[in-house]
């Protein structure tokens, strides 16, 4: 099972490694397999929010929206 770090700090207060945490839930029975990180990052990336959206003057399968 996959388990986010993110999930168990919402229940639990982690001040600890990641290579600690692991050592420690595997001394508790619940082995850990492997830890991988799981941090993106994109270059390049921008975010936009359609305020508006309708139908093309020339096109019936178009829409133009507004960003």
């Amino acid at each position: 099972m996959r388990v986010p770090l993110s999930w168990l700090k919402d229940y639990v207060k982690l001040d600890l490694s990641n290579e600690d945490l692991s050592d420690l839930l595997t001394l508790a029975g619940l082995e850990v397999d492997k830890v991988e990180p799981t941090s993106f990052s994109f270059k390049g990336v921008v975010v936009g929010e359609v305020k508006e959206t309708k139908p093309h003057p020339n096109a019936d399968k178009l829409k133009v929206a507004q960003v």
